[in-house]
């Protein structure tokens, strides 16, 4: 008990005296994370608002295979992205593979459905909400897209959210197509896991206080941003 009141001590000191390699490697979690949740919303808003309005045969389907790859195994994602990116795939030649561009790619696989299912969700409620509105304008279904995304946007800033959380704590995926590398590709998760394993356990529970400090501020906004969405709906009835 008193070993671990001591490393508990040596992780805080190392958060609050601004350990260089501790910030290092949240900076670069963060950069990581932040980059392939952009991505991850320039590509699957417009393809979840466009499968909220849009009527094809196979819609039930592509719905069905989108929140689907929701629950993606990340280690199956990683190793994936790996075969794509390794000497002999097809992106090969960019010589990606280990770099934080691996990271980001791996990552954008596992956001980008979170993000579009959560996005056709809130779209299809509004796209019928608004339907009657948007017809007698004349505005087509898939021209109705951007009013729809932007009247949404309080509820998709949570999807990015979500998304984020996602990103953040990944590991399996991360670990595989970057391969922990000191100072160029190690991230808070992968850190965690070989910091445990090697026994350093202070500079381990001062990345897992601060991934907890960050996926409580992700829950927090949410939970912030749900409330105002609720409160300008009673508003607006």
């Amino acid at each position: 008990m008193q070993d671990f009141a001591s490393e508990f001590s040596n992780a805080l000191s190392l958060i609050f005296e601004g350990d260089s390699e501790l910030w290092a490697i949240v900076l670069l979690s963060l950069r990581v994370s932040m980059f392939a949740v952009l991505i991850a919303a320039i590509i699957g808003m417009p393809v979840g608002a466009a499968l909220a309005v849009a009527r094809f045969p196979g819609r039930r389907v592509m719905i069905v295979l989108m929140n689907a790859l929701m629950g993606l195994p990340p280690v199956v994602v990683g190793l994936l992205v790996y075969l794509t990116l390794s000497r002999s795939g097809p992106l090969g030649v960019l010589e990606l593979l280990y770099t934080p561009t691996a990271m980001i790619l791996a990552q954008v696989v596992l956001v980008t459905p979170i993000i579009a299912a959560l996005t056709r969700q809130v779209t299809e409620m509004l796209a019928e909400e608004y339907s009657e509105q948007l017809r007698s304008l004349g505005v087509s279904r898939l021209s109705s897209v951007p009013v729809l995304l932007w009247d949404a946007r309080l509820a998709l800033v949570t999807a990015l959210l979500a998304g984020f959380g996602r990103a953040i704590a990944e590991v399996g995926a991360v670990i595989i197509v970057g391969g922990n590398i000191n100072h160029v590709t190690r991230v808070m998760t992968t850190t965690i896991a070989l910091e445990t394993s090697k026994g350093n356990l202070a500079l381990a529970l001062a990345l897992g206080a601060i991934l907890i400090g960050i996926a409580v501020a992700v829950n927090a906004m949410v939970s912030a941003l749900s409330l105002r969405a609720e409160l300008e709906g009673l508003h607006h009835a």
